[in-house]
């Protein structure tokens, strides 16, 4: 974090905001806020540069071209390549998620390289969409607690060496796998299929990427009771009988 303060990059908003992805933006600059950080967010549109020094940036998802013309610009760009060599954190869902990847289909039903920075390849599944309500279990070493999101998505995210699962799902499909698995991260990146938005419905996950960006293992308390009060209901909604 530089003098400046918390440095917050939300990612082509013209073209990857769908389901109030947005969300994860404000909810990042909000906590921070709380904490008496100074937050400087900048929202970088499909035509401009991907500035390389900033501390935590956030990916929506998106519909099929949208995504398509996305993953192009992003590795014309290499803006995003370069922040993670500087240390930045990545935070990514849905389509963000399947372009942060090596590779993801497009809308003309071709492979499309992604940019690399997950472990993952993604396909198009045959069977019905993935949509609904998800609760899972976060990877314990992640130290948070029951991940709870909402999915609407064809794609198959298969996970490889060099990531690990982001939780592993007690409701709904995750990566439709058919593994269990949700998501995928690795050191500072991380890709989820979850909208809500999600850092709404898991403050807990915007405080572990602001605790990677300042590099220190707590921050102070803040009242979480709106947080808490929304986490509550979603999962009680999610558990109710069809």
């Amino acid at each position: 974090m530089s003098d400046r303060g918390l440095r917050v990059v939300w990612v082509y908003p013209d073209l990857l905001s769908t389901y109030g992805d947005q969300g994860n933006a404000l909810v990042v600059e909000r906590r921070a806020q709380q904490r008496g950080l100074a937050v400087q967010r900048t929202d970088v549109r499909s035509d401009e540069q991907v500035p390389t020094s900033a501390d935590i940036y956030l990916i929506g998802g998106g519909e099929d071209r949208p995504q398509r013309l996305a993953a192009e610009r992003l590795l014309r760009d290499g803006g995003l390549q370069r922040a993670v060599d500087n240390g930045a954190i990545i935070f990514s869902v849905c389509a963000g998620y399947q372009i942060l990847g090596r590779e993801f289909v497009n809308d003309l039903g071709e492979p499309q390289k992604g940019l690399g920075l997950l472990d993952v390849v993604s396909t198009r599944g045959e069977a019905e969409r993935c949509v609904g309500d998800v609760l899972g279990d976060v990877d314990e070493r992640l130290g948070l607690p029951q991940l709870t999101g909402f999915e609407n998505h064809q794609g198959i995210t298969h996970i490889g060496s060099g990531a690990r699962p982001l939780a592993r799902v007690r409701l709904g499909k995750g990566n439709g796998t058919g593994d269990g698995t949700e998501g995928a991260w690795n050191d500072t990146v991380f890709g989820t299929y979850m909208h809500g938005p999600v850092l709404a419905r898991n403050p807990q996950i915007a405080d572990m990427l602001i605790k990677l960006a300042l590099d220190v293992n707590a921050l102070p308390p803040v009242d979480d009771q709106w947080y808490e009060a929304l986490r509550k209901e979603r999962i009680a909604a999610a558990l109710q009988p069809a």
